[in-house]
């Protein structure tokens, strides 16, 4: 049987597939484990630069939890998993309560990316997606509730009012409106998809890799919290750039001298 969910890393970007097209992609406890153990291979790895996810097939990113799973009540959660869940920061598909990759990822939208399959994309930073592709809530009919992030990170990214609907209403919307609303990047024909997600993660490897990461680390981190603290953590996490093995003199001194910059580590 094949895996469920598999990764592979080429030069330095880390692709991750969920891979159970027949069932449109929806995750079950045994793909999320496989997710989890993905992202944090990603997390862990300093030369895997990008990440780039996506579900198996054409017609699919995600469509959420496994209702069949659910139905036999994988989605009741006790005192104890609970505390387990918080502890490993892990909701129901996976990594996605984690909020410590501070390395770019990139979500490609294959086709529905409903429920739970929203809310992975919602952990990403960068989304692409196919020409046919469709998104919503639609978990809101069945009276299941978002568990991997979503109430938190959906109105980040579209606005309060928007995500509101989209969460009270559960309607699904196409790949246009999804674009209007700032909710993915960029519209790809489906067949460019892959070649056009591959393109962007290899140009992202191509830029010196320290900034990038600090610079996400200083907004996440940032996110709540008064200007003041905010700034506070920008300024820390620009000061450990410049003691890591390619301080940002060398980047400034490649400009002025007119060169390629030489870094030991790709800038970190």
């Amino acid at each position: 049987m094949p895996a469920k969910a598999i990764y592979e890393k080429r030069n330095h970007v880390f692709y991750i597939t969920i891979s159970r097209p027949r069932v449109l992609n929806c995750v079950d406890s045994e793909t999320a484990a496989l997710l989890a153990n993905a992202w944090r291979t990603f997390r862990d790895d300093d030369d895997a630069f990008v990440a780039v996810i996506t579900g198996a097939g054409d017609k699919a990113f995600c469509t959420g939890a496994d209702l069949k799973q659910a139905a036999e009540g994988w989605l009741d959660i006790t005192e104890d998993r609970f505390r387990v869940q918080l502890q490993n920061l892990e909701g129901f598909l996976g990594y996605t309560l984690g909020l410590d990759i501070y390395k770019p990822m990139i979500a490609v939208i294959n086709g529905y990316c409903l429920a739970g399959g929203l809310e992975i994309a919602c952990m990403c930073d960068i989304r692409l997606a196919a020409d046919h592709a469709q998104f919503g809530i639609l978990n809101r009919r069945w009276n299941i509730g978002l568990g991997d992030g979503g109430t938190q990170r959906l109105w980040r990214i579209v606005g309060l009012g928007r995500a509101l609907e989209l969460i009270i209403t559960g309607r699904l919307i196409d790949v246009q409106e999804a674009l209007r609303i700032g909710l993915v990047n960029e519209v790809v024909p489906k067949d460019q998809l892959m070649a056009r997600a591959s393109q962007l993660a290899e140009q992202i490897c191509q830029l010196p890799q320290g900034a990038i990461r600090s610079d996400k680390e200083a907004l996440i981190r940032g996110i709540g919290r008064p200007l003041e603290e905010g700034l506070q953590i920008e300024a820390e996490t620009f000061r450990t750039l410049a003691f890591r093995g390619d301080s940002p003199t060398e980047g400034a001194s490649s400009f002025i001298e007119k060169r390629r910059p030489q870094w030991k580590r790709h800038g970190l």
